[in-house]
């Protein structure tokens, strides 16, 4: 137990299969309840948590301040909200009296922009998390190139094969202190070649890339298709 424990706490090198725990639940798969979540270390917990939902789409959040100044950040917490009208959220952490520029940004202005990110993109993506000085432009920084398109009050990434542009509509607080950030999709720009005939998106097309937790990058690759489900078409699995 005490081992175990240190294992997790502490990250030491432990032969974790050796260990004779109940959180075990066989040789190959660990129980944590609430308590053991609460008590492991906090960089552990930060990684595992982070890496439990899955794979996450990656994207560049541009916004420009009152004054001009451009920002860029990448973000893994964009989610669909409904097609009719066109709406996504994201998630902003909880803010503390000096709003990150990003919040501070839309809730300003009331337009940012949604950019998918490539493979060819993904290192210079990931650094934009870094904080800069106010006066400084991850654009910049980073060396991503902007553009501007159809007079849209905030950045696209010009790379980005996919360009959206948001009206900022109401954050939502969430009981963890976090925001659900909610807009309108009034801007659209994608490739012609990653969109078939029934509007599907293929982001294979374009490399796009998936994110686990917050640093591990994974390729896209379409698996396979399957059609919308009624009932009188589900197949007999028992074959």
């Amino acid at each position: 137990m005490a081992t175990f424990l240190l294992f997790l706490l502490f990250g030491k090198n432990v032969e974790k299969k050796s260990l004779i725990n109940p959180r075990w639940t066989n040789k190959h798969f660990m129980l944590l309840r609430s308590n053991d979540i609460s008590e492991l270390s906090r960089i552990f917990r930060l990684n595992l948590i982070n890496s439990i939902s899955g794979i996450k789409p990656v994207n560049l959040i541009g916004t420009a301040s009152k004054k001009g100044r451009e920002n860029l950040a990448i973000f893994s917490s964009v989610v669909h909200l409904g097609s009719n009208p066109a709406q996504l959220g994201f998630v902003m952490r909880p803010q503390g009296e000096h709003l990150s520029d990003t919040f501070q940004n839309i809730n300003d202005t009331g337009f940012y922009t949604i950019n998918h990110v490539t493979e060819s993109l993904v290192k210079k993506a990931h650094y934009t998390s870094a904080k800069l000085p106010d006066e400084t432009s991850e654009f910049e920084r980073m060396q991503i190139e902007k553009t501007f398109i159809d007079g849209f009050a905030a950045p696209f990434v010009k790379q980005s094969p996919v360009k959206i542009g948001m009206k900022h509509l109401e954050n939502i607080s969430l009981p963890n202190g976090c925001f659900l950030v909610i807009g309108e999709v009034v801007l659209l720009e994608v490739e012609d070649s990653s969109i078939d005939d029934k509007g599907q998106l293929d982001l294979s097309t374009h490399n796009g890339v998936g994110v686990s937790g917050l640093n591990r990058y994974y390729q896209l690759q379409l698996m396979e298709e399957w059609p919308y489900v009624r009932e009188s078409e589900i197949p007999n699995f028992d074959e």
